[in-house]
């Protein structure tokens, strides 16, 4: 996908966009539905180089847009902070287009665990134990990522 950013000056590099996939806490998933109605949703996530990792129950709105159409972008808004005196805003942001798709076996396996070094890494142990009791209760998907795309205002 070609990068179509209007501001250029604010182009975050490839390594500064993955730094704040990385770190940020929570993300907004966009899907379309078959009518062509918009959806975006936060979430939870985990990154790898290979990929975006997310959990959900085992059926939704946003899991009904995905098997309509696997096209995805997901978009991660870091720290902010409103500069009322230049009637502007500081910010770091990124967005990813990508595929998403279910992952099973023991790439999900790798999902949650990658889930719970993010959110749980001090109860790792005990993470382990509720996934292998109720990770039937949930599914995994992953984000292909096809382009990152950084931007921020210092």
């Amino acid at each position: 996908m070609e990068n179509t950013m209007r501001r250029k000056d604010r182009l975050m590099s490839d390594k500064n966009a993955k730094e704040l996939l990385m770190k940020g806490e929570y993300g907004v998933l966009s899907t379309v539905s078959p009518d062509g109605q918009p959806y975006g949703v936060p979430l939870n996530y985990s990154y790898s180089e290979d990929g975006i990792y997310f959990h959900c129950a085992l059926e939704g709105h946003k899991l009904e847009n995905i098997e309509g159409n696997k096209k995805v972008s997901f978009c991660v808004v870091g720290n902010t902070e409103v500069l009322p005196d230049k009637f502007a805003t500081k910010y770091e942001s990124v967005i990813v287009f990508g595929e998403a798709t279910e992952v099973v076996g023991d790439e999900k396996q790798k999902g949650l665990t990658e889930l719970l070094k993010k959110y749980s890494f001090g109860s790792m142990k005990e993470g382990q134990e509720y996934i292998a009791k109720s990770g039937h209760k949930t599914r995994v998907y992953k984000i292909t990522i096809e382009s990152i795309t950084g931007k921020a205002r210092k």
